[in-house]
């Protein structure tokens, strides 16, 4: 699968042009067998990726991210499931009129999400900034949901990263440069060199589509919003009791945003299962595609638990 991942993304760039946003967004999309559609959740006009069949499962990704962040797994992904595959409020081209929204907003979004593309209640796979929010919708939903599966995901504990990768954040939040998003990914990823030469031209498209996002002022307000609302504060101990549909968690064994400390408190206090994910920071399903997916499988009761996972 590796290879065929690192063939797939060797394009052939064009001379001395500079990747355009668009082009870079146009390229992850091809790079998924999945359809686009729009769609008005909450009142928020948002991009939603679709494509296979079977049981839906839906992914949510982190802050600053999008859809087509998923683009490594989703082929895979495709072959057994209904792919559900959103932009974030105030992400991608989910642009939130106003700016900022609430958090009554946000989980209205999330269930009108479900409503409009999942037959039977879904698996939600949901990473970082969507894993608070998948986590906060479960306690109070936690019947239209079947799985839930968190990854790396903020709302355990406050937000309080490693204070390197903080000044990487702090630096690229207050100037989205090339230097700058490189300084961050390199907290982002457990080794952003080998990263970077797997993905080959992958990379440039996805850094471009990045920076674009970033310097985008009109998600700056919505994206703020969520981080107050949903990452930097720890969701109460009383609602996390009331998740009542099974979780997992995966986690990158080097995350510098919310380590694995965490992820072992809450798996023992909680009784969720915990998978860890070798040689990965906080994103094994762009990391680490092929060991992500092995322990997704293991979630989803599709195969045994991967060797070092925790039950």
């Amino acid at each position: 699968m590796a290879e065929v991942l690192k063939r797939t993304m060797q394009i052939d760039a064009k001379a001395n042009r500079a990747i355009t946003g668009s082009d870079a967004r146009a390229w992850l999309l091809s790079m998924m067998p999945v359809t686009e559609r729009r769609l008005d959740l909450a009142g928020i006009p948002s991009a939603v990726l679709e494509g296979g069949d079977g049981p839906p499962l839906v992914l949510l990704h982190g802050p600053g991210e999008y859809a087509a962040k998923w683009f490594p797994i989703v082929p895979q992904l495709v072959r057994s499931n209904r792919i559900v595959v959103p932009d974030l409020p105030g992400h991608g081209a989910s642009v939130v009129p106003g700016g900022a929204v609430g958090p009554d907003r946000v989980l209205d979004w999330l269930g009108g999400l479900l409503d409009a593309t999942c037959p039977s209640p879904p698996v939600v796979v949901a990473q970082i900034l969507g894993g608070a929010i998948a986590a906060r919708f479960a306690a109070g939903h936690s019947e239209r949901l079947s799985r839930l599966v968190l990854v790396d995901t903020f709302g355990l504990v406050p937000f309080h990263p490693a204070p390197e990768f903080g000044r990487a954040l702090n630096e690229f939040l207050a100037d989205p440069n090339a230097n700058t998003h490189d300084g961050l990914w390199r907290y982002c990823a457990f080794d952003l060199g080998r990263l970077r030469g797997r993905m080959g031209d992958g990379w440039d498209r996805i850094k471009a589509y990045n920076l674009d996002r970033a310097r985008t002022a009109s998600l700056h307000a919505t994206q703020q919003s969520l981080m107050e609302q949903f990452a930097m504060p720890a969701i109460p101990r009383a609602e996390l009791d009331r998740i009542a549909v099974p979780t997992t968690l995966i986690w990158g064994r080097h995350d510098l945003a919310t380590p694995l400390s965490v992820a072992e408190a809450a798996s023992k206090r909680f009784g969720w299962p915990l998978h860890v994910i070798e040689d990965a920071a906080d994103d094994p399903p762009i990391e680490q595609p092929e060991a992500f997916l092995k322990s997704l499988d293991a979630a989803l009761g599709r195969s045994p638990a991967p060797k070092g996972a925790s039950q």
